[in-house]
This record gives structure tokens, C-alpha cells and sequence, in this order.
């Protein structure tokens, strides 16, 4: 029996820091980094009679994604404790919601027009960090530390039905969910600091059967690559547990990201191990209708709406579409440069691909330090009148990026312009002609492929800034003409 013929099954449990100056019970700063257990206090340490204050900001930003994901929000719902014992836990219990949470039934779209369907979202207190090493580096053999910063931290854990079928699109998920994020502005969605986290749930079965296998959580996935890595690594191994007629466990294991593989952490815990009961220090979180209606209307257009929306209103392929709306700012950028361009979308989309984001990626910063659309409009419209060759126009784009330089102030300077005087290109072709005499005659008796040749010869004395278009009409004349 080979692995293709079993099928996987696939749901995932994301969790995301929400983006709020504080923490979700108390007034600790929420941030990433500094000194170890330094934003801290007796309210996230759990200390004997200290009580939770709920953060209003926390829960606009988790109703405000719960919107964005097309959920039903709840106008009441109730928090419970969640007890479990760990050591990053030191109240030895979790603030959860169980089963009233604060929204349900969102939907993710994805690129092969299905989309995945949103269990819950559910408001929660993150809990600490377990620390295999010490800060900085090194060594601690059969020891852990504790960094309890990030107790308290808002979160919103978002809970998949397991309707998706590989690893691919279980990556293509997780990344919808952050642009997401990105847009509505409620998560930096950082997975290298922990802010957008992954537990992938896995199963295989049968193609065809309507029963699902044993189920295997993969915890706290940190990067897109890696959630598509556990998922491929944990298929292999349980096709191969099958195919040798042994049974799969369920149970909770870890990614190894230096391997690509799973190891077992505990059995699966059910939902009665963690004994969920009201919380008795929150009442029920109960919302206005009017501040959901506000949060609704305040919420940005959608990438995959805006992805569609380009190829619709700019005829923009699929790939183009996909790549400019993959960030706020980026689709931004590109629309207000488009809004003050007056030729064809497509040209900018080209200079944003190659030229912006070339820069971008060797000089990464925030958008009020890129070039500015009204600039990046006027260098293109430069190229396409004639007065700077395309060559060119990349020098002057270098040149004015981090400037406040006008594209044809730069152009000037440089002396970077197309020459078009006639007089000064007819003697720059005669020389062409006069010192290639076989090309000449070549092109006077009709070999039209010659052409090329002759241009760059004349391209060469101009140092590029001849014309070529005036350049070529000039030869085809000569061709043309009497001796």
C-alpha cells in the first residue's frame, strides 16, 4: 500500500497576538524583547487577590478580525478558565473562552476558489516562555528557564474545520490569515517573535471514507515553511505506521525545524481534561450592536477582494494581482501611483516589481521613506515621451529614491536625457554608416536584420542617449534613398 492512497485531513489552530500597548488583563506593556520577565506583574503572575481587568482595545481588535474573516460575532460571550499545569502558566490556570466564544463561522478564501471554514475565534491570555538555553546562547543541560513577559498578552485563537487535504494549502492558509492581519492592522503577524503562531492537526484516511483517522496536533509552528514541512514529515510517518499495520497515536509532538521531523510530546488532551468552568472574576463580555456595526464599516477592503478588483479594474495577471496586493502598502503604492500615471497600469505594476521592490529588498523601510507615487509616475511618463531611455531611467530612480529630487531635475543633472536633435543624430548615423561599410551596404540592399547592428553602433557614440527610435527611422530613410 503507497502513501497516495491515503488521504490527509487536515485543520489548524492559529493563534495571533493581538496589537495593543497593553496587556489583556492588566496594564503591563505589550512588546517584544528586553530584559527577561520585566513587563510583569501580580495580575499576569496570578498572585492571590488580584483580579482581571479586560482590555477594550483587545477586543475591538479581535471583533475587527472576526469581521475581516466574514465570522459571526457574538453580542454575548463568556470567558472560562482553562486549567492546566505548566510551567510558562503561573497561575496554573488560562483565561479563556470555551463554549461561548466571541465569533463563529469565518471563512478563509484561497487561490483554487475554495475556501476553509472558520470554526471559532476566541479571546484568551497567552501564556509564558520556556527558555532551553540561556540568553544569548548556551547550554542548559536537563534545565529550562522561565521568561513569563508574554503571560497576559492578548490573543485570539482562530480553529479551522479540517477541510483542507496537503501541506501546500495548509501554507497557503496561514499566510492568507496574515495578510489578514497586516491589513486590518491587528497583528504585526511577526512568527519569528511569536506574534502569529501554528498547531497543525493531522489525520489520514482512507480516499472516499467520511470517518477520520487518528488525530495528531503538531504545536507552535513557527514560519510558513515549517507548517508545510511538519505536515509533509507527520504524512510520511503515519502513512508508514499504517502500511505496517501499526495504529497512530493520538497525541501532541513537536517540529523539529533542524531535522524536518516530529517527536512526541504528551497524549492528546480532550476538552474535559482541562476542566473548563465560568471564569468568576469576568462578567460576560457583552457588545453593542452599534460599536460591531462601527468596527464593520471601518474595515479595509480585503486582499483577496483587492487582488480581484486589480485583475478586474487594471488587467492585471493572477501572479501581478496576487504580489501587488499581497500588503497594505504595497497595493497602496501602487494605486496612488497609478491614480497620477496616465498610461497603462501594467507599466507601473513592471516598475513596482522590478525596480521598487529591488530596493526594498536590499534596503528594507517603512513606506514614508520609499519614493514617493508622484515621482515614480513622473520618471515613468519621462520614459515613455522619449526624453530618457529606459536604461537611464533606472540610474535617475536610484538617484531619487531617498531624495526629494524631481525625476527630470535628476535627468538634467546627470545629463542623462535622449538626445533627439536631428541634425546631431543624421552625423552620428553617417559615422555608423561610413565606418561599417558591409552592414551599410547590407542594409541598403534590403537585409532589414542588420539594423540592430547599425543602432547600437550609434547608440555607442551617443553613450546611449540617442534616440533609438529617431535613430532607426533615420537608417530605414537612408536605405530607402539614393546613393
Amino acid at each position: 500500500m503507497t502513501r497516495m492512497e491515503w488521504e490527509p485531513v487536515i485543520g489548524l489552530e492559529m493563534h495571533v497576538q493581538l496589537a495593543t500597548a497593553s496587556k489583556l488583563f492588566c496594564g503591563c506593556a505589550n512588546s517584544f524583547g528586553g530584559d527577561e520577565n520585566a513587563r510583569v506583574c501580580p495580575v499576569c503572575l496570578g498572585y492571590p487577590g488580584t483580579l482581571p481587568v479586560l482590555n477594550e482595545r483587545a477586543v475591538e481588535q479581535a471583533t475587527r478580525l472576526s469581521l475581516a474573516l466574514g465570522a459571526e460575532v457574538r453580542l454575548q460571550s463568556v470567558f472560562a478558565r482553562k486549567n492546566y499545569f505548566y510551567p510558562d502558566l503561573p497561575k496554573g490556570y488560562q483565561i479563556s473562552q470555551y463554549d461561548r466564544p466571541l465569533a463563529e463561522w469565518g471563512a478563509l478564501p484561497l487561490s483554487d476558489g475554495s475556501t476553509l471554514t472558520i470554526t471559532r475565534l476566541h479571546l484568551e491570555e497567552d501564556a509564558g516562555k520556556l527558555l532551553h538555553e540561556m540568553p544569548g546562547g548556551g547550554a542548559l543541560p536537563g534545565r529550562s528557564l522561565v521568561d513569563y513577559n508574554r503571560c497576559g498578552v492578548p490573543l485570539v485563537e482562530i480553529v479551522t474545520e479540517p477541510e483542507l487535504h496537503s501541506a501546500e494549502m495548509a501554507q497557503e492558509a496561514l499566510q492568507r490569515l496574515h495578510q489578514v492581519l497586516r491589513f486590518t492592522g491587528t497583528s504585526d503577524g511577526n512568527m519569528e517573535e511569536g506574534s502569529l503562531r501554528c498547531d497543525v492537526n493531522i489525520s489520514l484516511r482512507r480516499p472516499g471514507a467520511s470517518e477520520l483517522g487518528s488525530k495528531v496536533e503538531v504545536k507552535n509552528i513557527n514560519s510558513f515553511r515549517n507548517v508545510a514541512r511538519a505536515i509533509e514529515h507527520e504524512i510520511e510517518r503515519q502513512a508508514l505506521r499504517l502500511e505496517h499495520g501499526e495504529s497512530v497515536d493520538q497525541e501532541t509532538r513537536s517540529f523539529e525545524a533542524n531535522s524536518g521531523t516530529t517527536s512526541s510530546l504528551r497524549s492528546k488532551e480532550e476538552a474535559h481534561d482541562y476542566r473548563y468552568f465560568p471564569e468568576p472574576d469576568l462578567p460576560a463580555l457583552v457588545l453593542a450592536e452599534e460599536t460591531v456595526d462601527r468596527l464593520r464599516a471601518d474595515l479595509p477592503e480585503s486582499p483577496w477582494s483587492r487582488e480581484a478588483r486589480f485583475r478586474r479594474e487594471h488587467a492585471l495577471d493572477g501572479r501581478t494581482a496576487a504580489l501587488l496586493s499581497s500588503t497594505v502598502d504595497l497595493a497602496e503604492y501602487f494605486e496612488q501611483t497609478v491614480q497620477r500615471y496616465g498610461g497603462a497600469p501594467e507599466t507601473v505594476a513592471n516598475w513596482i516589481q522590478t525596480e521598487v521592490l529591488r530596493r526594498l529588498k536590499s534596503e528594507p523601510g517603512p513606506r514614508s521613506e520609499w519614493l514617493d507615487p508622484e515621482r515614480l509616475a513622473a520618471l515613468i511618463e519621462l520614459v515613455d515621451s522619449g526624453e530618457l531611455s529606459g536604461a537611464a531611467a533606472k540610474d535617475v530612480f536610484e538617484e531619487i529614491w531617498s531624495s526629494g529630487e524631481s525625476p527630470r531635475a535628476a535627468m538634467e543633472r546627470l545629463n542623462l536625457g535622449q538626445i533627439r536633435d536631428t541634425d546631431q543624430l543624421d552625423t552620428w548615423v553617417g559615422e555608423a554608416l561610413a565606418e561599417n561599410p558591409e552592414p551599410a551596404a547590407q542594409l541598403r540592399a534590403g537585409e532589414a536584420k542588420v539594423i540592430a547592428f547599425l543602432i547600437g553602433q550609434v547608440m555607442r557614440r551617443s553613450s546611449g542617449r540617442a534616440d533609438p527610435q529617431q535613430v532607426r527611422n533615420a537608417l530605414q530613410s537612408w536605405a530607402e534613398g539614393e546613393p
